[in-house]
This record gives C-alpha cells, structure tokens and sequence, in this order.
C-alpha cells in the first residue's frame, strides 16, 4: 500500500499557509506552470492558470481570516504518481468581526514530482441545504 502521510501532509501545509494568508506558500503547493486549476463554492469560482487561482486566495483574504481546519471524512486513493483526496472539513474563520464556521468538501488532485507531491487540482463544494438526508436531488423544486 502506498504512504499516505506525504500526501496528506500537503493539506496540512494548505491549511497552515492558508490561515497565515500566505499566497507564495499556498501556490507552491501546485504543481510548477500553468496547468493548474481551482474550482471554489462561489458561482464566479471557476480558474485556471497561475494568476487566477492566486486571484482566488487574495479575494478570500480580503474577505475573512481563517483560524483553523477541521478535518472530517477522508478517502486518498493512490495510483502510481497520481493521487486524489476526497474529505470533508469545517473551516472556522472570521468575517466581519463575526466568527463563522463553514463546512465544505473537498476533492484535491496531485501527481509526483521530484519535489514531492504537488496539486494539479483544487475542488470544493458546499452540501446542498435543499436536498434531504437519503435523497440524490434537492426536493424544495428549484
């Protein structure tokens, strides 16, 4: 069975980088050029390329601090070089004065290279508040 450790430890260097609003240390977690992607929970939250995804993180750090990452379920799959981590988390953070904690779901796709593990991809989602326990669709009709 492969090491999970050093895959998994590329959450925690995200989640540290993230807290301390660090970009550099955030983007040096992907994978060198531009063939890398980011898809966020807000609806304009689709990028690619370096500049983009950064543009995400700088736009969320104007918005709110993050304090800690609560990491819930997770599965890692490894396949040779390729490594994809499905987990949930609870990010608890500060906006506005106010403290928040928001949980989404993550997927997050990484090869090896000769520096490590690195991301190619970043996907979050929110749960969808309209659908119920033990359905596969929202039931509120829209």
């Amino acid at each position: 069975m492969a090491d999970l450790e050093p895959v998994l430890a590329t959450l925690e260097e995200y989640a540290d980088a993230y807290c301390a609003k660090d970009v550099d240390r955030l983007m040096a977690l992907f994978v060198e050029g531009e063939n890398i992607s980011l898809i966020g929970t807000g609806g304009d939250e689709l990028c690619a390329g370096r500049s983009e995804v950064a543009s995400v993180f700088e736009r969320n750090f104007g918005e709110a601090t993050a304090n800690t990452f609560e990491w819930g379920w997770k599965h890692v799959a490894i396949y040779g070089d390729a490594a994809t981590i499905a987990i949930s988390l609870i990010i608890h953070l500060t906006a506005d004065g106010a403290k928040l904690r928001v949980p989404v779901r993550w997927t997050v796709t990484l090869v090896k290279t000769d520096a490590g593990w690195k991301w190619v991809h970043r996907h979050a989602s929110a749960a969808a508040s309209s659908q119920d326990e033990g359905t596969a669709y929202p039931t509120d009709g829209g």
